[in-house]
């Protein structure tokens, strides 16, 4: 997709969601979506756009990815206390954490067969479920 129409679709695509299209927003939604599906950290974000040269702080880069994900643009997944990753792929579907290296996978929804679920407190529904299975490499086998 050649830039100017992604510029174009990306300046809809943050109209449609409620957001003013400024420069920052632009050029990290175009560091977000231009390359499909994805999983990155704030912290991630920030240095790939400190390398496209795209003038942002950390902190601009977290305000950002909130403003998105309550706008329903990114979906946030929370694999630790202190460690969030933002998915644009925003359908249900569930994640593999790698906990050695980081890595975040997808899970198709329809690849997990969720048993009964417990009733919800009283006055409360359920309104999502996600699994989050936490992997690690194996170690190579000796030899």
């Amino acid at each position: 997709m050649d830039r100017p129409r992604t510029h174009t679709h990306n300046i809809e695509r943050l109209k449609a969601a409620g957001l003013r299209p400024t420069r920052q927003r632009l050029a990290l939604a175009q560091l977000l979506f231009g390359t499909g599906d994805r999983h990155v950290t704030a912290e991630q974000l920030h240095g790939e756009a400190l390398e496209a040269r795209v003038p942002v702080s950390l902190a601009t880069v977290y305000n950002t990815l909130h403003q998105f994900t309550e706008s329903g643009l990114l979906r946030e997944v929370v694999v630790e206390a202190s460690r969030s990753y933002f998915d644009t792929n925003t359908g249900r579907h569930h994640h593999f954490f790698v906990t050695d290296s980081g890595d975040l996978m997808d899970i198709p929804a329809g690849d997990i067969a969720l048993g009964e679920l417990p009733l919800p407190p009283e006055g409360t529904e359920i309104d999502s479920v996600e699994v989050i299975i936490r992997v690690r490499r194996e170690p190579r086998a000796a030899g």
